[in-house]
């Protein structure tokens, strides 16, 4: 005779509500993209450009108060297809996720790429390529929010 278990396993899935203090550097980076523009910060020390826009460079330790906006066009450096879905995603899959260089800038912008049909991976790995040029394209209804940008679109 097969020996049960001593207790029960129950499985459920949790959400858990929160808010978020943006702090101001976040705040005035997200309310930019209310206005469809992007905004990075510039290292006083380095010269290096920021965005997502930060408080301080994560480099030299100084803080970055000079805003400047930035170019909605990029290049991809890296990106990943993802075809299942899983808790938390901030979309349906399929859909890429990838790290971004916006032009005139030293960081990676992580976003996703669209504007094509993603079902046919095959056909992804064909289209999309490290190095390829994109540009935002935004959501009609503004939250001041990183999905205000509906995604990257190649540039034809």
């Amino acid at each position: 005779m097969e020996k049960k278990s001593e207790y029960d396993i129950l499985t459920d899935k949790v959400a858990i509500p929160y808010e978020i203090a943006a702090g101001p550097t976040w705040t005035r980076f997200f309310e930019g993209f209310r206005q469809e523009k992007i905004y990075g910060t510039r290292c006083r020390k380095c010269k290096r450009v920021l965005v997502p826009a930060r408080s301080f460079c994560p480099r030299c330790f100084v803080d970055t108060d000079e805003w400047i906006e930035i170019s909605q066009e990029g290049s991809i450096v890296s990106w990943a297809l993802t075809e299942y879905e899983y808790y938390g995603m901030p979309t349906k899959p399929p859909f890429i996720g990838a790290l971004i260089r916006l032009d005139g800038t030293d960081s990676n912008f992580l976003h996703l790429i669209g504007g094509f049909d993603l079902s046919d991976p095959e056909f992804v790995r064909k289209t999309v390529k490290n190095g390829m040029k994109v540009r935002a394209v935004w959501n009609k209804e503004k939250k001041g929010h990183i999905m205000d940008i509906k995604y990257f679109e190649p540039v034809k």
